[in-house]
């Protein structure tokens, strides 16, 4: 699989997980109907998608540069944080909009999905390379 298309499809597979999580995360979180929380993380999960293309390709472009190869559960971490930390700056502010929330109520609220999609994206990415292989950034050329 080439980069680009490895790249587009781990960031459409983890969006679809993605909306399946929130809309009932927040409709319960927040006592809001699905018809209000569906449409938010679906726009959540395009911005993420969007972002998680962008984080991915300059990830790689490190990770190339870097004399260990491989995936260990450290650069999973790094990567997981480095991920979900370029979201907040976006989704706090939209969340606290749509659910007609303030800010400190949304910063609340993504610090619990923060906290379930940080394990969800090492997980997730885990379970991908397993399926699909490391990426060439990630894999050994000296053998």
């Amino acid at each position: 699989m080439t980069p680009t298309n490895r790249r587009v499809c781990q960031a459409i597979l983890y969006e679809i997980g993605a909306v399946a999580m929130v809309t009932p995360i927040l409709s319960v979180a927040f006592d809001a109907e699905v018809s209000t929380t569906l449409p938010l993380s679906v726009l959540m999960a395009t911005i993420a998608l969007v972002w998680n293309y962008i984080f991915n390709a300059l990830f790689e472009r490190w990770e190339k540069n870097q004399i260990a190869k491989g995936r260990s559960w450290r650069r999973r971490l790094v990567h997981g944080a480095g991920f979900e930390g370029g979201l907040v700056l976006v989704l706090v502010p939209l969340t606290a909009y749509w659910l007609d929330i303030t800010l400190l109520q949304a910063l609340l609220a993504e610090i619990g999905l923060l906290a379930t999609f940080f394990v969800y994206a090492i997980i997730f990415t885990w379970a991908f390379d397993k399926i699909f292989g490391l990426p060439i950034s990630a894999q050994d050329r000296s053998a």
